[in-house]
């Protein structure tokens, strides 16, 4: 049976680092976002680094967390 998942590594980490400029411009701190969110602490980082293909449910989160449309956190080239 073939395997059949896909993961966009340069989506990503590009994804991650909309987060941490996004989360910076807000002057929130990973900690403050996890506590917002409700998850580990280094699941944002690990979200930012790019070493987790976060689910759409937990950008959902993210994003009221840092009061900005979801969408906001997909603007990047």
């Amino acid at each position: 049976m073939a395997n059949n998942y896909y993961r966009d590594e340069d989506f990503i980490k590009k994804f991650g680092l909309r987060l941490k400029e996004i989360r910076k411009s807000k002057k929130v701190s990973q900690e403050e976002l996890a506590f917002r969110c409700g998850f580990e602490l280094s699941q944002i980082g690990r979200i930012e680094r790019g070493t987790i293909n976060t689910s759409i449910s937990h950008v959902a989160k993210i994003a009221k967390a840092l009061e900005v449309p979801a969408e906001e956190l997909f603007r990047f080239s």
